[in-house]
């Protein structure tokens, strides 16, 4: 088993966290503690999700956070910036097209290794990166 964790921009964190941070801090300064300590919880929850993004290569499968990838059925990858939600971190990512018409997009961390692993797998898999 292979683990790769997901690349992660900073600017990106900095979008999710600074809200938080001023609702933390303003309900320290009006004493309304409970508003803080409820926004502490979601920044560690927010934390706990952004923690477990991770991408694991298992014999003949792929596992994409919590979904499942048949290797062998994976077509092609290729490189994007798309912004679009998924189990990515970074904008630096690359789109996995399996089946007839799914896709997922991803950023792991070392790129080179983790598509190197799936094309031992699948050497079928088109590479454009």
């Amino acid at each position: 088993m292979k683990v790769y964790r997901s690349k992660i921009d900073w600017w990106l964190m900095f979008i999710v966290y600074v809200p938080f941070v001023f609702a933390i801090v303003e309900g320290i300064q009006k004493k309304e503690y409970l508003l803080s300590v409820v926004f502490v919880g979601i920044i560690i929850v927010i934390s706990y999700l952004f923690y477990s993004i991770q991408y694991r290569i298992e014999g003949e499968n792929v596992f994409i956070w919590r979904t499942k990838i048949e290797i062998k059925s994976i077509r092609k990858i290729y490189k994007t910036r798309n912004p679009l939600s998924s189990p990515a971190l970074s904008i630096n990512r690359i789109a996995i097209v399996y089946n007839k018409f799914d896709e997922v997009l991803i950023s792991p961390k070392d790129r080179a290794a983790f598509v190197q692993e799936l094309v031992l797998v699948n050497p079928a898999i088109e590479v454009d990166l």
